[in-house]
C-alpha cells in the first residue's frame, strides 16, 4: 500500500489526511500555547499600561498567563474537530446520536466557557491591584472594601457563567428559570435563613461601617483585630495569636466596642501608703504626684490625684488619667514610666508602701475571705494595683 493510500485510507468517517491535521492542529496548541498566550497578554497589557499604577507587567502575565493558555488549547481543540467530520455545535448534534458524543461535547462547552470565566476573574484580581495602588492614601478602608468587592464580582461571574452553561449547553429556559426562583426563593429563603441574615449584615457593616480592616475590637467575650470582612463571617486575630471566624449577625447584633476609635487609654488605680504617713507627707505626695502625671506630654490635663480613703491598715491615694495614645506598647511605657515617678516621690517623702504580704497573712489567720486592697476589683472591671 502506498503512501497516497495510506493517507487517503478512511475509517470512522475520516481519512488517515485529516486526522494527521487534526493531530498537528492539536500538537501545536498544546506545545506553543504558552508562548502565544505570553504575546496575547503582552498585547493586553499594552491597552491597560496608562492605568496600571504600577502594576508590572510580569505581575500582569502571572494573573492570566494560565486561564489564557487554557483557552487557547481548547481553542485549538474546536479547530481540530472543524477539521474532522465530527459535529461540533450543539445544533448539529441530534438526538439520535451516541450519549457519548453529546457528553463529550457538553464537557468541552462546559470547560470553555469555565475558562472564560476565569479569564474575567484574573482581569478582577488585576483591577483590584490597580486599586490598592491608587488607594494607598487610605488603605485601611481599601483593605476592608477591596476584598469584598473582588468576592462580590467573582460570584457574579461565577453566577453568569453557570447560567450559560444551563441555557446553552443543556438548553435550559434561563428566563423561565429565573423567574420560577422568585416563587422557589421562599423555600430558599427559609432554608438559608443565618446564611441570608449574615450576608445582609456584612452590607450593614460596609454602610454603617462600625469597624474596618486593622481595628481592634470587642464583641461579646471576643477581643481581637479585624483581619477579614467576609459575605457570611468576619474574622479576628485574639491577643493570644488564635484566629476566631465571628458571623456577621453576631458582629451587629451584640454590643461591639472598637477599642481602636478610642481618643484615650484609661489608668485608674488606689495607691496605699501606710498608716504612719504624716498630714505633710500626703499633701507632698499628692501635690508632687499630680505634678509628675501632668506634666508628661502624653497623658491628658484632666488627671487625678487625690487622698480619698483612710482605713485602718492604709491611707489611700486615688490615681486616674487617660494616655492620649491608641498604641497599646504606648500606653504600657507611659504608665511604667508615671510608676517609676510615684514610688520616687514616695521614697523622696520618707513613706513606704502597704505591705500587703503581712495583710494577706493576717486575713488569713483571722478566717476573713476578704481581699486585700490591692486586689479588688475598679469601678471599670479591672483589678486596682496598689503602687
Amino acid at each position: 500500500m502506498t503512501l497516497t493510500e495510506i493517507l487517503h485510507y478512511r475509517f470512522l468517517g475520516n481519512d488517515v489526511r485529516t486526522y494527521l491535521i487534526a493531530l498537528g492542529i492539536l500538537l501545536f496548541g498544546l506545545l506553543f500555547k504558552n508562548l502565544m498566550s505570553r504575546l496575547l497578554t503582552k498585547l493586553l497589557y499594552r491597552f491597560v499600561r496608562g492605568k496600571s499604577e504600577g502594576v508590572t507587567e510580569d505581575q500582569f502575565h502571572a494573573l492570566l498567563i494560565q486561564p489564557v493558555s487554557l483557552v487557547i488549547f481548547f481553542i485549538s481543540i474546536y479547530l481540530a474537530f472543524q477539521v474532522l467530520d465530527i459535529p461540533v455545535r450543539s445544533a448539529e448534534l441530534a438526538r439520535s446520536d451516541p450519549w457519548y458524543e453529546v457528553a463529550i461535547f457538553r464537557l468541552y462547552q462546559i470547560c470553555i466557557i469555565t475558562s472564560i470565566a476565569w479569564i474575567i476573574t484574573r482581569f478582577i484580581d488585576f483591577f483590584v491591584l490597580v486599586f490598592l495602588r491608587r488607594a494607598e492614601a487610605s488603605p485601611r478602608v481599601a483593605n476592608q472594601l477591596v476584598p469584598f468587592a473582588r468576592d462580590l464580582l467573582k460570584f457574579l461571574v461565577g453566577a453568569v457563567a453557570f447560567l450559560i452553561i444551563l441555557g446553552k449547553t443543556f438548553g435550559v429556559d434561563v428566563t423561565a428559570l429565573i423567574g420560577g426562583l422568585g416563587i422557589g426563593g421562599l423555600a430558599v429563603a427559609f432554608a438559608a435563613k443565618e446564611s441570608l441574615e449574615n450576608l445582609l449584615a456584612s452590607f450593614t457593616i460596609f454602610l454603617d461601617r462600625p469597624f474596618i480592616v486593622g481595628d481592634l475590637v470587642s464583641v461579646g467575650d471576643i477581643t481581637g483585630t479585624i483581619e477579614q470582612i467576609g459575605f457570611r463571617s468576619t474574622r479576628l486575630r485574639t491577643v493570644e495569636k488564635s484566629y476566631v471566624t465571628v458571623p456577621n449577625k453576631s458582629m451587629i447584633d451584640k454590643p461591639l466596642d472598637n477599642l481602636s476609635l478610642r481618643t484615650a487609654r484609661r489608668v485608674f488605680f488606689m495607691m496605699s501608703l501606710q498608716q504612719g504617713t504624716s498630714n505633710d507627707q500626703l499633701h507632698s505626695i499628692v501635690n508632687q504626684a499630680f505634678e509628675a502625671i501632668n506634666t508628661h506630654p502624653l497623658i491628658q490635663p484632666d488627671a487625678q490625684v487625690k487622698f480619698t480613703s483612710l482605713t485602718s491598715n492604709s491611707k489611700d491615694i486615688r490615681i486616674q488619667y487617660y494616655v492620649a495614645t491608641d498604641s497599646y506598647d504606648e500606653y504600657l511605657n507611659v504608665m511604667e514610666e508615671i510608676n517609676f515617678k510615684l514610688v520616687e516621690i514616695v521614697e523622696r517623702n520618707d513613706s513606704a508602701f502597704v505591705d500587703t504580704t503581712r495583710l494577706t497573712t493576717t486575713a488569713s489567720g483571722s478566717g476573713s475571705k476578704a481581699l486585700p486592697r490591692s486586689l479588688q476589683p475598679n469601678p471599670d472591671g479591672s483589678s486596682v494595683a496598689s503602687s
